[in-house]
This record gives C-alpha cells, sequence and structure tokens, in this order.
C-alpha cells in the first residue's frame, strides 16, 4: 500500500500532523497500536506553564519568544513563538469545528483548573465544561464550589478534594462542602458498585432517564449558581450535550475534572480527532504496530550531506506485505508509550534505532530523591534530530522521517506544563513540511502569519 504520508503513533502530535496533511489533499495513514497517553490526560492543552528553569509563566507566547536565547535546544526554539501560536489557534479551530470547542482567558494568560486532588494546575485551552480559575486566584469570583461524586465511584474523592483546596489562601472565603450522590438505577447493575469506572459511568448516563435522575440528585446537595465539580464521566459522542441538559435542568455551573484513568476528556479528544480523520478519508490501522524500516544511503560527494531515506515500513499485523510512503512521521511517544525503552545501561528507540539524546551514565538519569523539587533527567531525553526535526541514524539524517511530540528532546514536558503544546505544534511543523514538498500550491492558497522560511523545505 502507498501513501504520501504515513504517520507512526496515534497520539495527540500523530493525530494532529494527520489532520493537517488531510486538510493539504494528501493520501495520509495513521498507525497505532491502540490506546495513546490522551487516555492518561487532562483533557486541557497545556502550552507553558513553567520554562525549563522554574519560573511560573502566565503569557506562554510571550514566553515562548525568548527560548532560542536561554534554551536553545528545546522544541520551543526551533519552532519559534509564530509557528506555535498558529498551530495552536489552527488546533483550537480543528477541534471545534469536529465537535470539541476549546477556549483560553481572554486576556493572553493561561488559567488554573482544578486537579482531582483538589490543587490548581495552570493551562491554555480547556473544554467547555472545565471551570477556568484565573492565575490570580484572589479575582475568582465563585462562591460556593460543592464536589460531588456517585456512591461507589472510587476514583475520584470529594473530601480530600475538598480538604486540600481549603488549604488555598485565596479561598479562604469560599464554601467548600462535598457530597455523594446515589442513583437507584445502579440497583440493576449485577456486579459490585465498587468496581465500576468513569467509561462505565458514562454508558448509564448516556440513558437519558438516568441523566435526569442524575440531575435530581444533584439538587439535594447545591443550588442555582454553585460550581458543582464533578467527575469527568460523559463521554465521547453526546457528552457535551448531556452536560448542558443537567445545567439547563438544575442552573448549577457545572465543572468535569479528570479521574483516574482512563480520563474521560482525554478519550473525548482522541475519539473525536480519530473520528474526523477516518470522516476526512484518513487511513487508520488501529491495534498494529510498525516492527522494522527498510532504509537506502544516498552517498554525496560532501559526506555531511549524505543521508538515508526510509522506503517501506513493515508492521505487525501486515507481516511481509510493506507499507510505503514518500514522507513519515514519527510520533510514538516517550517511555510512557514505549515510543523510547531503557534497559539496565542505556535507552532505545525500538523500531529504526534512532540515535539518542541520553546520557551514558544510569544514575544520571534521575534524582536520588524521587519527588526532588528537580525534575528527573531522563524526562528530558529523546531521539537526535536536526533543526527541521528529521531524525538522526547512524550521524545521518534520514531526509524523510520526521520526529514530533513525547519522542523529541530537549524538553520536560511534566515540569514545564509543555506536553501539549510541543506535540500539537511539532506535528503541525511536520505537517506544514511534507505540504510544502507534495502540495506546495495548498500553502499559497491557506497563507498564514507563519514566514516562509519557518516552513522546513
Amino acid at each position: 500500500m502507498n501513501f504520501d504520508t504515513i504517520i507512526i503513533g496515534g497520539g495527540m502530535a500523530g493525530l494532529s500532523c494527520a489532520l493537517r496533511c488531510l486538510e493539504a489533499g494528501l493520501k495520509t495513514a495513521v498507525i497505532t497500536s491502540g490506546q495513546s497517553a490522551l487516555h492518561f490526560s487532562s483533557g486541557s492543552i497545556d502550552v507553558l506553564a513553567n520554562t525549563p528553569d522554574g519560573t511560573q509563566v502566565s503569557e506562554p507566547f510571550q514566553a515562548i519568544e525568548n527560548f532560542a536565547q536561554c534554551y536553545p535546544t528545546h522544541p520551543y526554539a526551533t519552532l519559534g513563538k509564530d509557528l506555535v501560536s498558529h498551530a495552536i489557534q489552527w488546533y483550537q479551530k480543528t477541534l471545534s469545528r469536529i465537535g470539541v470547542p476549546l477556549s483560553s482567558q481572554p486576556n493572553g494568560q493561561n488559567h488554573y483548573r482544578l486537579t482531582p486532588l483538589g490543587t490548581m494546575k495552570s493551562t491554555w485551552l480547556s473544554q467547555p465544561f472545565v471551570h477556568q480559575f484565573p492565575l490570580s486566584l484572589r479575582d475568582n469570583t465563585v462562591n460556593k464550589i460543592v464536589m460531588i461524586t456517585i456512591d461507589g465511584f472510587r476514583d475520584f474523592q470529594p473530601k480530600l478534594a475538598q480538604d486540600n483546596l481549603s488549604q488555598i489562601g485565596a479561598f479562604a472565603d469560599v464554601e467548600i462542602t462535598a457530597a455523594t450522590v446515589t442513583l437507584p438505577s445502579f440497583n440493576t447493575i449485577k456486579r459490585n458498585h465498587c468496581e465500576l469506572r468513569s467509561i462505565d459511568l458514562s454508558r448509564l448516563l448516556a440513558k437519558r432517564s438516568h441523566l435526569q435522575e442524575f440531575a435530581f440528585a444533584l439538587q439535594k446537595h447545591a443550588k442555582p449558581g454553585d460550581l458543582v465539580v464533578i467527575p469527568a464521566i460523559f463521554g465521547n459522542g453526546k457528552g457535551l450535550a448531556n452536560l448542558k441538559e443537567v445545567e439547563q435542568l438544575t442552573g448549577f455551573n457545572l465543572c468535569e475534572i479528570p479521574t483516574m484513568p482512563p480520563s474521560l476528556l482525554g478519550i473525548r479528544l482522541e475519539e473525536m480527532m480519530k473520528h474526523a480523520f477516518i470522516e476526512q478519508g484518513g487511513t487508520l490501522f488501529n491495534g498494529d504496530h510498525v516492527t522494522q524500516g527498510e532504509f537506502s544511503f544516498i552517498e554525496h560527494a560532501e559526506p555531511e550531506q549524505s543521508h538515508y531515506r526510509l522506503n517501506r515500513i513493515f508492521t505487525k499485523n501486515h507481516g511481509d506485505f510493506p507499507l510505503q510512503a514518500k514522507q513519515f512521521v514519527l510520533a510514538t511517544g516517550s517511555f510512557f508509550s514505549q515510543g523510547l525503552k531503557a534497559n539496565a545501561n542505556s535507552m532505545e528507540e525500538p523500531i529504526f534505532n534512532l540515535e539518542l539524546n541520553q546520557s551514558e551514565t544510569r544514575t544520571e538519569w534521575y534524582n536520588t530523591r524521587f519527588f526532588s523539587p528537580q525534575s528527573h533527567p531522563f524526562l528530558s531525553m529523546g531521539v537526535k534530530t536536526n533543526h527541521q526535526f528529521k531524525a538522526i541514524k547512524e550521524d545521518h539524517r534520514i531526509d524523510n522521517l520526521y520526529c514530533s511530540g513525547a519522542i523529541l528532546s530537549g524538553y520536560n514536558p511534566i515540569l514545564e506544563g509543555s506536553g501539549s503544546g510541543v506535540a500539537i505544534s511539532s506535528g503541525f511543523y511536520a505537517a506544514q513540511s511534507i505540504i510544502a514538498q507534495l502540495n506546495p500550491q495548498f500553502l499559497v492558497n491557506h497563507p498564514s502569519d507563519i514566514k516562509q522560511q519557518e516552513v522546513a523545505l
């Protein structure tokens, strides 16, 4: 099978790249082994909460403008403020079009979202029922917060969240309560209620009678105008519409918060992107993974110009039948997604055996204190690329293999709160670079504020 572009990995970076390639009319395929890290995601889009030195950021794009000078190895330094900004705007518009509106603060600053532990985390874009608290928490206008869970659901503990939120000084005058609601419809469930996960609850609440029962139960613990915090238990499809109906029935301001995995807020993003990709003509190889690639080496009179080219790839499900493409994108994630693997003495990229930016000494991969204020160094390790994010193999670039997302080195998504931003913008960058080669007229017909030289040709 032949494609214009094959993207290896179906997470945030891979799907962002794929949707952009489809917009340009490229025949595009995505190979994904199954669940991506989005199943463990908050469902919000973090662009930059802290600089690599730990300084809190209020205006992420303004901060990124200085990365080339201050943090030259960071992906944002290569991408630049304009491209990152344009990529995030494109993603916001794309998700809104396919059914998941995302919004930010009108003042150009990050906002806080409430975590299931009752703490505050800075982010840039959030889904419609994620309450946006201002970075200056003393400007919060909420007078009462009611934390709600469902009897038997163990993945959200409202009393713990209540206690932690009460420790924040800016909420000293805010009334915070916690409650558990019981739904009689659970009596029809044959297994133990305590085994239920968020995805099980979403199936129950998809039935309108159960939805109305849930709304009635909420009214026993709050009054109109209260901010009612509930775990994310409304799934994809009609999930947002069902939340809107609960809000209309009760008069409450609802606030979804992510739970222990599976996180329906993250799954909502993944499933909507996959659905849009298929609807727009993309080919999704779900439940498959790449086992190896076949390369050719192109020698040049000037040795530094010699390079590899990836001709075709083999996957587990297709056996001896290779997949071919003009361009490839590697977006398999980091250690969590097995895009990178580590053994006792070294790390590896398991598909193509790409070169890595890593420390050769294992004791330098981590801090001796697990909860050290300084994040663990291995989180910043990843594949080695050139300035166009093309992979490096045996000291030579692979001319048609781009890397994007968590597999990249030079940044720490946990410390910085930059995971989604790097994934979207590096995936978008790879797509723009591929489009510039395979369908340059698309970029002419769809001008942007990105300078032409910022797109890698």
